[in-house]
Formats: structure tokens, C-alpha cells, sequence
């Protein structure tokens, strides 16, 4: 199922309210509501105030992402905050268990970190997960359209933030959003971010503003999403009970190759693919179609599946995941089948074939092209995550 050009590494391959009463005896406030008290401002010059009980940050010119982080760093925990933001061209967030370098940004500060998405724009990510300065989304919402119906536009709406061990879910108003399983940051800062403008200087003087900001850190229980929520799960060739409790399997054990074979043959090839770290890895080759180890398949046969797998490239690389591989052609080079395209965009010459960029990254080779405004690709070098999702009809 795999070709390369140069050196690819793919691992994890698996297939298929409002504050209660109780709740609130437990919480303590991290605001309140009168000064900034625990309070500090980094990264960016983006001014915050407090006005009517509420923190408000204001949107500069000029000014990268501004944080107001606390002092104190925090590592399970429950977070519940009303938030607002003006307008619908830009975000916010809240960032958790997050870092400061304060050389990072050529001395500016940067601000590292998982954070809970405000997003009003159209594409309606609020509630979203993504790594700050890091591994850019981790859950963007077009693993949950669901939840995108939730925000409330120019109104207040109510945030929460489950940090348990490695788990990460949100919410927002109640409707369950984002549910991260990462084995980064076991602790750090809370932080209210007010996001930098960059050419959009006509809106400055915007505000976001939050209130209402508690956390809860004894006596954590975690809360059950519903099955029908995806779950990214980060942690290497490790399913979560919530997967397997709906039907995932691995496909990849991080170990082995068992449950594959190369393709058009009867054994795992001999050369050409090594298992170290974890990880499948694809060896150079002298560029020839399948002359190295071949494409692999799995024994198994799949109709209708969820296919989720990450994927790291060297510089020039090309690769695919492939699916629906019937092998009934007998060919003597690489399996044939509708193809998850992984490539090196700038690199590959691959890139700037077929039509209208169909066989750039994350393509349906050869037939569609993929939309990269549904995700970021991360740098040539780092891990990325695919998924696959094919339906009964």
C-alpha cells in the first residue's frame, strides 16, 4: 500500500451545561472579578482590563498574539468561563496547560500550548483544539460539524475545558466539541489569549472579553462523550476504551508486521520497510515504481471504515494510503486502488502533475484535490494526521 521515493515513517494506523450547584462548591474562581490579581500579561502588547466583573483584552495593530496567563500552572482540571468576542473575522482562545518561552518569537515571547478554540468565522471551529505555536490543529471541527451549530455570534457563550490525565475534551454551551488524547503537557498556565491582527488592522479597538472563570482540581471525575464524537487519540499505537468500545481495532501494533503482506506476495517483504520506534518505515529507494520493498496490504478485506493514521516525510517524499486494493490484476508494480496522497508538495515534482493539484497532499490521487483550509499541514519532517472515512453508501 506504500511507495516512496525517500525515507517515510507512519504509525498509529487504526481503523475503525452549565455549572451545577455541585459542581460549583467544588470550583474556585480564577478571577475575581475586580483586578488581574494571578494574573500577567505575555507575548504580545494587546491590553487587558477588567470592566463590570469581566476581563476584557483589546485587539492592537501591530501586536503578535497577546496572553493573559496565570501564575500559578495547573495539571487535571476543570475549567468553566464565559466567553465573548466581537465581530467574526478573527479568534481567541483559551490555552491550556501551556508554556512561555520568553526567548521564543526572536525575544518577542512565544506562547506554547493546547488551547480551546474561539473561532466565529465561517468556517465555525469554536470549540476546536489546536496546538499553539506547535502542532497547529489537533481537532479541527470538521471531526465534529456537529458541535459548529453551538456558538453563539457577538453573544456570551459558556466554555468548558475537561483536562484528565492525557485526555482533553470541551464544550461549549453544553454540546460536547473536542475530545484530545495527547501525552504532551502534564501541566502548566491557564491563559486567555487575544489574537494578533496581522494585515487586518481595521480591527482594532475589537474586544474579547471573559467572566465567570472557575476551575475545579480535587475530586475530578471524568465526564462520558457520546460515541457518535471522534476521538484523535495521539498516543502511539494505543487505542482508547472509548475507540474500542466503538469498534476500532489497530491495524499497526507498533511492534510487528503482522497483518500484512506485500503486495502480490505471500510474506512481508524483506527488504525495503523496517519497524523501529514504533513506527513503520519506508526506506529510500533509486526512485523506480515499487523497486524497493513494494507496496504492503493488509490480510484483511474492508468495505465501509473510519481509517485514521499519521505520517512523517523526509524531504522529496512520496507515499500513499491505499484502499479498496482488490490485487485482482496480478501487477507486477505498485497495488492499484483509490489513494490517500502523501507527498513532499514543494519537493515533488509529483505536486504539480495531474489536474488542478489532485495529486498534492492529502488528494484523492489523480481524481480530487484536497482542501487544505480543512487542516494545516505541518512541516516537511513532523508528524501529520490522515484520516479516511469511507460510507456503506
Amino acid at each position: 500500500m506504500f511507495s516512496s521515493l525517500k525515507k517515510i515513517s507512519l504509525l498509529t494506523l487504526s481503523a475503525f451545561t452549565l455549572i451545577t450547584a455541585a459542581n460549583a462548591q467544588k470550583s474556585k474562581p480564577l478571577f475575581d472579578g475586580k483586578t488581574l490579581n494571578g494574573w500577567k500579561i505575555v507575548a504580545g502588547k494587546a491590553p487587558y482590563a477588567v470592566e463590570n466583573g469581566m476581563i476584557v483584552g483589546t485587539m492592537k495593530a501591530g501586536s503578535p498574539n497577546s496572553f493573559l496567563i496565570t501564575e500559578k500552572e495547573y495539571g487535571d482540571f476543570i475549567l468553566e468561563l464565559d466567553v465573548k468576542l466581537e465581530g467574526t473575522e478573527t479568534n481567541s482562545g483559551v490555552q491550556t496547560r501551556s508554556h512561555y518561552d520568553a526567548e521564543g518569537n526572536k525575544g518577542a515571547g512565544k506562547v506554547f500550548g493546547r488551547q480551546m478554540e474561539i473561532d466565529p468565522t465561517p468556517r465555525a471551529w469554536t470549540g476546536g483544539i489546536y496546538d499553539e505555536a506547535r502542532r497547529l490543529w489537533l481537532y479541527p471541527l470538521e471531526s465534529n460539524p456537529a458541535a459548529k451549530a453551538a456558538y453563539k455570534t457577538e453573544e456570551f457563550n459558556h466554555y468548558k475545558i475537561e483536562c484528565i490525565g492525557n485526555e482533553m475534551k470541551t464544550w461549549v454551551n453544553g454540546v460536547p466539541a473536542s475530545y484530545v488524547i495527547d501525552t504532551l503537557d502534564k501541566s502548566g498556565f491557564i491563559a486567555l489569549q487575544v489574537h494578533g491582527l496581522g494585515n487586518k488592522t481595521y480591527l482594532e479597538g475589537k474586544k474579547v472579553y471573559f467572566k465567570n472563570i472557575n476551575i475545579q482540581t480535587e475530586n475530578l471525575k471524568p465526564t462520558a462523550f457520546p460515541k457518535s464524537v471522534y476521538v484523535v487519540n495521539l498516543t502511539p499505537n494505543t487505542l482508547s476504551a472509548q475507540e474500542k468500545a466503538n469498534g476500532y481495532k489497530l491495524l499497526f501494533d507498533g511492534k510487528t508486521n503482522n497483518g500484512w503482506v506485500g503486495a502480490y506476495k505471500d510474506a512481508f517483504p524483506a527488504k525495503g520497510w523496517v519497524i523501529a520506534d514504533g513506527q513503520l518505515n519506508v526506506m529510500p529507494s533509486d526512485g523506480g515504481e515499487s523497486t524497493n520493498g513494494g507496496d504492503i496490504v493488509t490480510k484483511d478485506q474492508f468495505a465501509a471504515f473510519d481509517l485514521s493514521f499519521e505520517f512523517k516525510l523526509t524531504e522529496g517524499a512520496n507515499s500513499g494510503v491505499k484502499y479498496f486494493v482488490t490485487l485482482a490484476e496480478g501487477n507486477k508494480g505498485s497495488a492499484i486502488g483509490l489513494e490517500y496522497q502523501v507527498l513532499d508538495d514543494a519537493k515533488h515534482p509529483d505536486a504539480k502533475l495531474g489536474r488542478d493539484g489532485n495529486r498534492t497532499l492529502a488528494s484523492l490521487y489523480d481524481l480530487m484535490k484536497a482542501d487544505k483550509k480543512l487542516g494545516s499541514p505541518r512541516p516537511i519532517g513532523t508528524w501529520n494526521r490522515g484520516r479516511v472515512v469511507v460510507y456503506p453508501d
